[in-house]
């Protein structure tokens, strides 16, 4: 299976951060790996969690794991792994690339008649 977007370099700082390790005590997950690309391709897509494609397992188990993640802060400890030395190679934002609309330059807003 091809892998979409994380590197084997971003998986080995990830790994240990997770949960449902082999070695950990409990129900353990199949492929904690397959189960962070699905939760990336969700955030990727912007699409709901039932249209999850069938390479990535059953939703409704995905969608329960993602929330036990969540539960356990285990996004937060993951993404303090990954970004613990940054690329600021594409952090600059100045005016030639962002526009302001037409109606956002100071013109007043909201209801002209008070209730």
């Amino acid at each position: 299976m091809d892998r979409f977007v994380l590197t084997d370099a971003q998986w080995a700082r990830m790994e240990p951060r997770c949960l449902c390790k082999p070695d950990d005590p409990g129900r353990s997950g199949r492929d904690n790996r397959l189960f962070l690309e699905a939760v990336l391709w969700i955030a990727r897509t912007g699409s709901p969690w039932r249209d999850l494609p069938a390479l990535f397992g059953n939703w409704s188990t995905a969608y329960m794991r993602y929330r036990d993640w969540v539960k356990a802060d285990v996004f937060k400890t993951i993404f303090d792994a990954v970004t613990d030395d940054p690329d600021m190679e594409f952090a600059m934002v100045d005016a030639t690339i962002v526009k302001v609309h037409r109606h956002g330059h100071g013109a007043k807003g909201g209801l002209k008649a008070r209730p």
